[in-house]
This record gives structure tokens, sequence and C-alpha cells, in this order.
């Protein structure tokens, strides 16, 4: 495994992730980078606080990247990091935090060693300057901060990828908009957040279900006083129709799992409802006894 230095010693709580791409903004690419992120998020007990999706545009990757390194304890970005004119994710983020743009050493040494020239540049060489190699060079500049080592600013996580997660500010993860290359990096990362959790066991938040024939005004009252005992316990009570269904959805949402056990047998009571593994699995039950 190539280095991979923790950035921070600061612990996480709460998270934000910053989608960047004119192509999602336009309906072109669908994003399922965030969807990811929530459910990595949730697994590791981490609260996702906010996503956004912004335009390749300077300035407002600046000011998203500058509001969410000061609000959050875990910021990742997604996309805008190629080889192309329109990819200005790093010039940017360097901006941001009054950092000049360096080629990182490193990554270059990994990007000759484990990618290769497409097969329409057979004349491509790594030595020779060229528009092509001018191109590539821009996935490792990288924004440089001199009170950190490189090693700090740069970590490389799996060592079947080139691939850098560029750290700065401390809490500012630069990742790919490619869903592949970005899943696989964050699961990569995983084990070096774990020690920096607020839970650093690594548990996730629970997610329990429980289904209702009530309508969500019949739930109302209790749910909001049962929301006011478990505030101080972390857990989350929530209600969600389920248009043109028998039945509607109560959520305990909390890393508190024993308490939630206890709430249960309280929702099922004022709700008529019954604990369930998934949304729709009494709905068979209900067409059933039309």
């Amino acid at each position: 495994m190539a280095s991979a230095v923790n950035p921070s010693p600061k612990l996480i709580h709460t998270a934000a992730c910053l989608i960047i791409g004119d192509e999602v903004l336009g309906g072109k690419t669908v994003d399922t980078n965030s969807a990811f992120f929530a459910k990595w998020c949730f697994s590791l007990g981490i609260q996702l606080k906010r996503v956004e999706v912004i335009a390749d545009d300077e300035d407002e990757i600046v000011e998203a990247v500058k509001r969410m390194s000061n609000r959050y304890d875990f910021v990742v970005t997604s996309g805008g990091i190629g080889p192309t004119h329109d990819d200005i994710t790093y010039q940017s983020i360097a901006r941001a935090f009054n950092l000049e743009l360096k080629l990182h050493q490193p990554a270059f040494e990994r990007m000759k060693r484990l990618s290769k020239p497409h097969p329409l540049q057979p004349k491509f060489d790594w030595n020779t300057p060229s528009p092509d190699l001018t191109a590539k060079l821009r996935m490792v500049e990288l924004p440089y901060d001199p009170k950190r080592t490189d090693a700090e600013q740069a970590l490389f996580v799996a060592d079947s990828l080139w691939v850098p997660i560029a750290v700065v500010n401390g809490n500012v993860h630069i990742l790919p908009g490619v869903p592949r290359l970005f899943e696989s990096l964050l699961e990569n990362l995983k084990p070096l957040l774990v020690p920096r959790l607020a839970n650093p066991e690594g548990r996730g938040i629970y997610r329990f279900l429980i289904s209702t024939p009530l309508p969500e005004s019949a739930v109302a009252p209790h749910l909001t006083e049962l929301a006011m005992q478990a505030a101080p316990y972390d857990v989350k009570i929530g209600s969600y129709p389920r248009w043109g269904k028998k039945r509607n959805t109560v959520t305990l949402v909390g890393p508190n799992k024993e308490y939630m056990e206890s709430l249960v047998p309280i929702v099922e009571a004022r709700t008529q409802g019954k604990r369930v593994s998934a949304e729709d699995e009494l709905d068979s039950d209900v067409e059933g006894s039309k």
C-alpha cells in the first residue's frame, strides 16, 4: 500500500458532498455519487448534512468549497479533475484557499506506472513534451500547501489506482466524478477514517421502519411528542407517506440501537403499526384483505 497519512486529527461528526459538473445540471449525466456517499456516511455513522450540485464555474466552486470546509468535518467533491479545459476543480479549490498548483511527483510516477496511453495515441511518450502530456499533467497538478507534507496532501488508498485523493485545508477531499473510481476510492479510504469517527468502533447509524395504516395527520401528535423525548439520544423520528398505498411509514434513525429498540413497541402502539424490514412488506396483506 502506498503512503496514506491521516490528514487531520479532528473527529468526524458531519459531512458534505459537492458534485461539480455542467453535465449533471444539464441532464446529460445522472449523479449517482451523492447517493453512494450518503449510504457510505450512513454505514459509518457520519451525519451527512448537505449535498450540492454546481456548475463548472470557478467562482461557484470557490464559494461552495470554502463554506463547506468551514461548516463540516469531512467534505468530498466529485468531478472536474480530468485533462480537459473545463476540468477546473483543482485550480478552483487552490484559489479558494490561496494555494498554488504544483506537480505532485509521486502521483505522476504512479500515473506513468499504472496507466496506459490510449490506442489512438501510439506515439505518446512520457518523456517528450506534447499537448497530450500537458493534458495528462493537469490531473496530477494538485493544490499545494507548503505547511503540509506531500503525503498529507495526496492520499493513495488503493494499490491498483494511480488517482490520488487530494486533501486541502485538512478536510476537503477531491475525488473524480467517474462513479467506479469515486466509489473505489471512498471504500479504500474508510480504514483511515474509522479512528477519527465520533464512534471509533465504526458502527453506523441504524434505521428502523414501522408500517402503519393510519394517515400522517393521525400519527403526527404522537410522533411530535416522541421526537422531543428522543432528541437527547440523537434519535430522529420521521413520517413518510406512500402515495397510492394503504400503509405509511414511520422511521427511527440514530446511533443508539438499544434506545431505539425500546421505542419500537411505543411507536407500534401509538400508530397501530408493526415493525417491518421493508416499506412494502405488509402491502400484500392489505391487498389480500380486500
